[in-house]
């Protein structure tokens, strides 16, 4: 937890050819969650966000953490939850979703990545 705003300082780095993006982070300190904000004119997004991700997860990888919280990893970012889970623990969480919801009803698709990912 103590690097854990390093994360800012590298990225800041990471985006230093785009000096009108700034980045703030901010999060739970008690738990170690850090949320990474990113803001920059309209017209350079999309040259930096493949800069952004799979760093960030990457990044968060190597020191153990977690790319997803207690409600899930959401649609667009499944296939970086391996990153953070072994291959055990999404089994787990497979079967207690299979559980909960056997019907596939909530939030499909939104929790775990398929099996096909």
């Amino acid at each position: 937890m103590a690097d854990m705003y390093e994360l800012c300082e590298e990225m800041r780095e990471g985006l230093r050819a785009f000096p009108d993006a700034e980045v703030f982070g901010y999060g739970h300190l008690g738990d170690g969650n850090l949320h990474l904000n990113i803001t920059c004119p309209h017209d350079v997004q999309a040259r930096i966000e493949p800069l952004i991700e799979p760093f960030v997860y990457e990044w968060t990888a190597l020191r153990r953490g977690s790319v997803s919280a207690e409600h899930g990893i959401g649609q667009f970012k499944t296939t970086y939850l391996p990153l953070s889970k072994s291959p055990p623990a999404i089994s787990l969480m497979r079967q207690l979703k299979a559980v909960m919801d056997p019907n596939h009803i909530l939030n499909p698709h939104k929790v775990l990545p398929t099996l096909s990912e």
